[in-house]
């Protein structure tokens, strides 16, 4: 008997296998189906041979499991943990295990979509919609949104609602200078964009400007505490809008910035239970009035009610407003931070108003503490008041205190050679107070700190009296009955169990690519050495960081083709906003500044619209032909009557519409022809990665969305990261960081969100992707997933009309099937059938985008055929169902779609419907093996919105 080689052996670990859905056997069954000889020649028959590579990419052979985890541990372990005290917005803090276990580690929660479909998201919106709770309770604000996507893009945000709603003519915005640092930038940054005139200086100076708005911080960079009702004061007088970065613990303590009369409140949520991860995710909270909801950025969730007649959440006024209103969209937001503003808000439903305050007492006793020893050792403070932060007068010692501050493996914050920042937090103990004494003033400060702790307590030292808080909040029953570790559990799975994720059955969201994030790719991320980093620390102490964002760079720029790569931008609507950003910097740099036109085919992303706004742009919109391509002689024709200000072409590729442009190179060509550059929106990229580059096409700027092709999970509705790739010319103008200054961009250039990689700590899952996949599994990937789409295409084509496609009558990696006709003949909507697979187990395909009326569908390649089979039978059912209304078996009222979803409440209680409970909730056998049960039946969306109401419901909308 001959031996099988050790190099087929060696095989069998391959990542690939379980990566991509179908194995050898049912793709050979889908070519069948499809007429098909081979993979290649599908690939053939679909990708336009211009822009077709056949070369792998330069990426090397697949990586075992065992041997990537091994290897990035070896990376990570170069990361060097010390003590932070450095502060800036960034803080240690503990998450308690209940929730990293079941949580941020369960792919129940991590492996859910944005809750588009509410009936199947009432678990993530409850845990939002306590966010939101959290948010107006100690900000003292009316209304708060399910997060931003963090602090200095909020603060942008903020200034941008106090733009659209002041009744100030002024074009300037005021920004105290104490504010943190990249906050500043990222704002002065947004408002060179805008147009907007911005001043930073001293509060004191306040009263010489005429202003539409005010940031404000609260406490300040340097820790002060200061009472900002004299200031907002000032800013109403002129009509204008006061905004307040927060401290979201010190809130505990602190007089909410509403009661000082504060219009905006905003800040990160970092500190309750999320770990700095060198820069991020986090969630950011959003808080205003409510006379400004319907100028608010991101998502609001709502109460609204079922056809029962139950209380039902949902996603309220904003569900996709910029896909909608496009360029007069609020916001370019797509997004926002929900796996991190869940974790935030059972953080504080954990703890409760009461543990949140010893947390908060603490951290302010600690600090109290500290800065009375270091008073008595003769070291000056620059702030009367604090919460956790001391700014220090050191003259001429700053450098030698750091000194020893890093060899006790602790980090503060340098402000200058004279002047050094101290900040605790809650992973702080006796033992860090003793150390930076020791720091500060030698071994032998000689300082007792039970006597100090004795001092500071009679003094009341630190807060103000008349800033302390004194009213509740978390007073609702949600934040103050899951305190032990068994109620908690409980708590948090009954939430996951009423929401359908990854974990139990395929999302075919087209445009979203809900493909696998395997296990192996999410475990660094909750390594210490990822985890427990501040985005500010030396560079010598994040080797392992530089490492792997280095190789993470390479890979990117091998898979696209680009120069550079900015992972700065922390979504992919941020990623527009920043590659637009660049390309505008690079006219300017050749005095063509005047360069603001922005063509947009009908067929792109619906984001880009409102990040073309964000950019100052003026939107010129391309027609697409009746096959759904750009119209190449009208976009010929706009390019040439806007030649003289053509900024640059936005295109999805392949398209909204799921088909490869047959004339991209071509479309690439005019625009460059008449001075313009193109931006290639990488929502798509799934179906180009190793058949196609970007950059070779012809773009000059795209991002790619690591939360879709590059595995990073959508966690219920983010995190995202949108890093940018450029062509060599553009490399110098994308953004810079005001605190770590980065290597390429010019100097000058500011931030576009608050950390200088973005969202550092979830970049480890792309890392490990690629490495995991190789050259070969990439394209396999890529490959796989034009399959899977044309198989679904070819299997429901007969049953409903697939509204477009390309070359041979092959789609790319998603395809769009026509509801319209059907609702014509039926009464049956896109969003009847949306609700119905609810019933077979399945979330909806994308509802009414990019065409209204119809259902758009993306498979990926991460789906068996079985499971795309059970997903057919299912539509198939569906179209049965429809044919029964048709022919008046079922009236248009009383129809398991028109019902859909059913509940337990529906089975269980009379029934008095034209179809039987079995019709209802097992439409098929299989059905039956794992039923899902939606909570909630059908939610009134008019009514959500016309009667808003988004925090926690009083106790008695519980009872029953």
């Amino acid at each position: 008997m001959s031996q099988t080689r050790l190099s087929a052996l060696e095989q069998t670990d391959a990542f690939i296998r379980r990566h991509i859905g179908p194995d050898a056997a049912e793709q050979r069954a889908m070519l069948d189906t499809l007429g098909v000889e081979s993979l290649d020649a599908l690939i053939a028959q679909t990708v336009p041979q211009s822009i077709l590579r056949q070369d792998l990419l330069a990426l090397g052979a697949p990586r075992s499991e065992a041997e990537v985890l091994s290897y990035l541990k070896e990376v990570a372990s170069k990361n060097q943990i010390f003590t932070s005290c450095i502060g800036m917005g960034y803080h240690g803090t503990l998450t308690p295990t209940v929730i990293l276990r079941n949580v941020l580690e369960n792919p129940g929660w991590y492996t859910a979509y944005t809750p588009y479909q509410p009936e199947i998201a009432q678990g993530r919106l409850e845990a939002l919609l306590n966010f939101q709770q959290l948010s107006i309770d100690l900000t003292g604000m009316e209304l708060a949104s399910a997060s931003l996507l963090d602090e200095a893009t909020a603060a942008a945000e903020a200034m941008a609602l106090a733009k659209r709603v002041a009744k100030s003519k002024s074009n300037l915005f005021f920004i105290d200078q104490d504010c943190h640092p990249q906050t500043i930038s990222v704002v002065r940054n947004r408002a060179e964009a805008f147009g907007f005139e911005v001043v930073i200086d001293v509060v004191g100076n306040l009263d010489q400007y005429q202003v539409f708005g005010a940031l404000f911080q609260y406490p300040t960079t340097w820790g002060e505490i200061r009472d900002l009702k004299p200031l907002i004061d000032q800013v109403h007088a002129q009509n204008a809008l006061a905004c307040v970065a927060a401290d979201l613990l010190s809130l505990v303590l602190l007089t909410p910035p509403g009661e000082l009369g504060a219009d905006v409140v905003f800040g990160s949520a970092q500190r309750f239970g999320v770990p700095m991860g060198y820069g991020g995710p986090h969630a950011a909270f959003f808080a205003t009035r409510d006379a400004y909801k319907r100028a608010m950025p991101g998502r609001i969730i709502g109460v609204s009610v079922d056809t029962r007649g139950n209380r039902a959440l949902r996603m309220a006024l904003q569900t996709r407003e910029q896909h909608i209103r496009r360029e007069k969209a609020n916001s370019n937001i797509c997004t926002a931070q929900v796996l991190l503003a869940n974790i935030a808000s059972f953080y504080a439903v954990y703890h409760g108003p009461e543990g949140l305050k010893i947390i908060a007492q603490r951290v302010q006793r600690l600090t109290a503490i500290l800065a009375a020893g270091l008073e008595a050792c003769g070291i000056q403070r620059s702030n009367s008041h604090f919460f956790d932060t001391l700014t220090l007068k050191v003259p001429g010692q700053a450098a030698a205190i750091v000194a020893r501050a890093q060899a006790a493996r602790v980090n503060l914050r340098l402000i200058d050679a004279d002047t050094l920042g101290v900040s605790l937090d809650e992973t702080s103990t006796r033992t860090t107070v003793q150390t930076l004494l020791a720091c500060f003033a030698g071994d032998q400060h000689g300082q007792d700190l039970e006597a100090l702790d004795a001092q500071v307590a009679a003094a009341g030292l630190g807060i103000p009296a008349d800033l302390q808080r004194q009213s509740a909040f978390l007073t609702h029953p949600v934040f103050n009955s899951y305190h032990s570790e068994t109620e908690m559990l409980r708590y948090i799975k009954s939430l996951e169990n009423k929401d359908l994720a990854l974990n139990q059955a395929m999302i075919p969201l087209g445009s979203c690519t809900m493909k696998l994030n395997a296990t192996t790719e999410m475990i660094p991320i909750t390594w210490p050495e990822f985890g427990q980093l501040h985005p500010f620390v030396p560079r010598e102490q994040a080797e392992g960081y530089k490492q792997m964002i280095d190789e993470l760079e390479a890979m990117l720029r091998e898979i696209t083709g680009f120069d550079a790569i900015c992972m700065q931008p922390n979504s992919g609507a941020q990623g527009e906003y920043a590659g637009l950003l660049a390309i505008r910097k690079y006219h300017e740099s050749r005095d063509e500044g005047h360069r603001n036109v922005c063509l947009i085919p009908t067929s792109a992303h619906g984001t880009n619209p409102a990040s073309a706004m964000m950019a100052s742009m003026r939107v010129v919109l391309v027609a697409c032909d009746e096959q759904g391509n750009v119209d190449v002689e009208d976009l010929r024709q706009k390019a040439a009557d806007n030649a003289e200000n053509l900024s640059c072409l936005m295109i999805t590729y392949p398209s909204t519409h799921g088909v490869y442009e047959e004339g991209i190179r071509e479309i690439c060509d005019i625009i460059h022809q008449h001075g313009g550059q193109v931006y290639m929106d990488g929502a798509n990229l799934n179906a180009q990665v190793a058949l196609s580059r970007p950059a070779d096409i012809g773009a000059d700027v795209s991002h790619m969305n690591l939360h879709k092709t590059f595995c990073i999970p959508h966690g219920g509705g983010g995190p995202g990261m949108g890093p940018i790739g450029v062509k060599a010319h553009l490399a110098p103008f994308v953004a810079n960081h005001p605190v770590v200054p980065l290597e390429g961009p010019n100097a000058e250039n500011d931030a576009v969100s608050a950390a200088p990689w973005g969202s550092a700590s979830i970049l480890p899952i792309s890392w490990t992707y690629i490495a995991l996949m190789g050259a070969q599994g990439l394209r396999q990937a890529t490959e796989v997933a034009i399959l899977n789409a044309n198989y679904l295409a070819k299997q429901l084509g007969e049953a409903y009309p697939v509204l477009y496609s390309g070359r041979n009558g092959r789609v790319a990696h998603e395809c769009i099937i026509d509801i319209r006709p059907l609702k014509a003949a039926s009464g049956i909507s896109e969003e009847d059938v949306a609700k119905r697979l609810m019933d077979f187990g399945f979330h909806a395909p994308t509802m009414s985008f990019p065409v209204a009326g119809t259902l758009m569908i993306e498979p990926t390649e991460s789906e068996s055929k079985a499971e795309l089979d059970r997903f057919i039978d299912a539509m198939l059912t569906i179209r049965a169902e429809i044919s029964r209304v048709e022919k008046g078996d079922w009236s248009a009222e009383d129809n398991p779609l028109h019902n859909a979803p059913h509940t337990l409440a529906d089975i269980t209680g009379d029934w008095q419907r034209g179809y039987s409970r079995q019709e209802a909730v097992f439409p098929q056998p299989w059905v039956a093996a794992n039923k899902f049960w939606p909570s909630v039946n059908r939610i009134d969306n008019v009514y959500g919105d016309r009667n808003l109401f988004c925090a926690c419901p009083p106790i008695e909308a519980y009872e029953g």
